[in-house]
């Protein structure tokens, strides 16, 4: 496809299909204690709903984009939508826990591929300049999707039962597969050897070292960003002593950071982006630094975690446009799919030691860990800096 100005509305088309694909990952989070009483097992139990969803995403994302690589990507992305819409049925009619369980490791199956296809998508659809604007706009989808949707699902959830949450979002994910038909052009993902060129093997293609800095990075910022995010509401209520209605607000306040950062990202994420997101980690270790200082201190807490968030907001889109530029063509929905893997890993991974930390240590050092895990982030980003502008000056 000709790169001709820039493609807003199928970037907006991507969003939204983020949007709802997202907004179903994290459904179970809102209705929890519903689902858990309508298939009778522990809240504990239903939690789990969520951790197999990401273990599936982690185990299965690599090996599924391979399987998938030959496949046009316009109708690729449709099928992964039409699965998620599927998995969010057989969730809403399921009859006891298992199915349901079954339903969401489906669910997860389906998310993996998702993501491998569309980021390397809105790469695609830009000049190489500007795929950090393009994966921040795209990215957008998934953070309102924490914003509204989520909360949104949780409504429908408490009003007319948690099925029907299911079933809205099963309708909303084919409203914009259909949109992805009409809207978005076909891209060529595969890439075609010039005559002379000889194959070379993937382990073997220049770029997979940049793949594997920007995974490493994903890496330990989703470690420290999961162990205080998992408990953040329990932090905000014991540590600042938030009162327990207002913690919703709060979070809608950190929400709105994210969205800030996401915005900060857009407009400015392509212009030195290694060294953007080196001043970003600093700054994300130092709303660590603060929350862990400022803990007891009320609302001076609260400006640290909203300000956390708007960090955080940066690094996420920052660290997907880096991929899309970094790696090679014919190493693109590799790229996306080893990030996807090493996100959900740090995802559990996070959870898993925020959980050693608050039993063993308790809430308040749930920030040290945060700033631990992104200082090594900044540290990588550090040593990679010079390489880059040495190997930009080799190419000079």
């Amino acid at each position: 496809m000709a790169k001709q100005g820039f493609p807003t509305p199928q970037l907006l088309v991507i969003a939204g299909a983020t949007f709802v694909c997202v907004s179903s990952e994290f459904l179970p989070t809102g209705i929890l204690p519903d689902i858990a009483v309508g298939v009778g097992v522990t809240e504990a139990q239903a939690g789990l709903l969520i951790s197999a969803f990401a273990f599936t995403v982690a185990l299965s994302t690599i090996p599924l984009t391979r399987l998938t690589q030959r496949f046009p990507r316009k109708w690729l992305m449709v099928a992964t939508l039409g699965g998620f819409a599927l998995t969010n049925v057989v969730c809403a009619i399921a009859p006891d826990y298992w199915t349901l369980f079954a339903g969401r490791v489906l669910g997860g199956l389906v998310h993996g591929v998702f993501w491998a296809v569309t980021t390397p998508y809105a790469a695609r659809l830009v000049r190489s300049n500007q795929v950090v604007r393009a994966t921040s706009i795209t990215a957008a989808g998934g953070r309102l999707a924490f914003i509204l949707g989520v909360p949104m699902g949780a409504a429908i959830g408490h009003a007319v039962g948690w099925r029907l949450s299911f079933l809205v979002m099963a309708g909303l994910i084919v409203l914009f597969a259909l949109l992805v038909v009409l809207f978005l052009p076909p891209v060529e993902h595969r890439v075609t050897l010039r005559t002379g060129e000889i194959p070379i093997p993937a382990r073997r293609d220049p770029t997979l070292r940049a793949i594997l800095i920007v995974c490493a990075i994903v890496a330990l910022t989703g470690l420290g960003q999961n162990a205080m995010s998992t408990y953040i509401a329990p932090w905000l209520i014991a540590i600042p002593a938030i009162d327990p209605g207002q913690v919703a607000s709060i979070l809608l306040l950190g929400g709105i950071g994210g969205a800030i950062g996401l915005v900060i990202a857009t407009l400015v994420g392509d212009r030195d982006p290694h060294r953007f997101l080196l001043v970003t980690l600093i700054g994300l270790a130092l709303t660590g630094v603060a929350m862990g200082l400022l803990g007891t201190s009320g609302w001076p807490a609260i400006l640290a975690y909203v300000l956390w968030n708007v960090a955080f907001g940066i690094v996420a889109p920052l660290t997907q446009g880096l991929m899309m530029r970094e790696a090679s063509p014919r190493l693109r929905d590799f790229g996306a799919a080893a990030l996807t893997t090493c996100f959900n890993a740090a995802t559990a991974a996070g959870a898993l030691t925020g959980a050693f930390v608050v039993s063993g240590l308790g809430l308040g050092w749930l920030p040290g860990f945060l700033v631990v895990f992104t200082t090594l982030a900044a540290i990588v980003v550090t040593i990679e800096i010079p390489r880059r502008r040495a190997a930009g000056a080799g190419r000079a």
